[in-house]
Parts: structure tokens; sequence; C-alpha cells
């Protein structure tokens, strides 16, 4: 090895001759940047976790709905079915009391039907809000997540330019998040159901 002459850079001086206000700037800078890394990462687990629930809720209604146009569809079959025996009903030389009969049938079958359709009709709408309010709770999260996110780069260029004033900038979107965060979980805290 040679010893040689050695320059050193204006980044290298700073460095060497930061005070200690300066490793305690950057250390609380970087303690906030792992802190909101780890919340925005919280936050976006949660939003997606919202976002999957309500798709999967969309598909619960999607089915519903179509269970229920099947048993329409059943109910309309009935009422074709119901009204031939009618017509039968006037026709010459048949038996009116083997139609009368079918009559009753179709009608007793087709109220069991229109309420099994109904039901399943309910269920879809039930489905179908249930998948709304997780959407908006995901709305929620992805804006609490993106506070954060921004908090992270404003805390970058605090580290950067080291203004104070960035610091309290990053800080002040950082409760922004947090808050928009504990609005996500608002319905959670209070025990209500997705």
């Amino acid at each position: 090895m040679s010893e040689g002459f050695h320059v050193h850079g204006p980044h290298d001086h700073a460095v060497e001759h930061a005070g200690h206000d300066g490793d305690k700037f950057s250390g609380r800078i970087a303690v906030m940047t792992a802190i909101l890394a780890t919340v925005g990462a919280l936050f976006g687990y949660l939003g997606g976790a919202t976002q999957n629930n309500a798709a999967m809720l969309k598909n619960d209604a999607a089915i519903k709905k179509t269970e229920a146009a099947n048993q329409w569809n059943y109910y309309q079959a009935k009422s074709n079915k119901q009204n031939l025996a009618e017509l039968a009903m006037t026709l010459p030389g048949v038996n009116i009391d083997k139609y009368k009969a079918d009559v009753a049938r179709y009608k007793t079958e087709k109220e069991e039907i229109k309420k099994a359709a109904e039901t399943l009709e309910a269920a879809s709408q039930d489905f179908n809000h249930q998948s709304e309010a997780q959407m908006h709770e995901h709305h929620r999260w992805a804006l609490a997540t993106t506070a954060e996110q921004i908090a992270i780069s404003l805390a970058a260029i605090t580290l950067l330019t080291r203004r104070r004033w960035m610091q309290y900038l990053a800080y002040g979107i950082a409760a922004i998040g947090l808050g928009l965060g504990v609005l996500a979980w608002f319905p959670h805290l209070l025990g209500a159901a997705h």
C-alpha cells in the first residue's frame, strides 16, 4: 500500500464535521420514515383486504342475482303451465277437475317460487350494499396510505434540504394519514360487521 495524498471532497467534509444536532436530526427523520413505512404498509394491506372483500361480495351478489333470475324463469314456466291448464278447461270433452287441480297446484308452486326469488334478490341487494361499504372503506385506506407515502417522500426531501419547515410539513401530512387511517378503521372500532 502506498501512502499517498488524500483530497477530501465537500461531502466528506460535511459528513466528518456534522455536529451532534445534525445526527439527531437525521436520526429523527430516519425513525419517522421507518414508522411511516410500517404504518403505510399496514394501511396498504388493509386497503387491499377491503378491496378483495368488496370483489368477493360483488361476486356473491351476482351469484344470488343469477339464482333469482333462474327462479323467476321457473316461475314463468309455471305460469305458462297454469295458463295452458286454464285454457284446457275451456275445451270441450276434457276432465275439468283434473285441470282445476293443476291450476291450483301451479298457483301454490308459483307462490313458493316467488318467495324464493324475492329472498334471493334481497340477498343479492344485501351483498351489493356490503360490497359498496367495503369499497368505501377501501378508498379511505387508500387515502391514508397515500398520505403516509407523501409524508415519507417529504421526509426524504427534509433529509436532503435539512429544512425544519419541511420536517413539520412531513409530520403534518403523516398525522393526516393517521387520521384517515383511524377513519377507515372506525367501523371496526364500533364493531360493525362487513
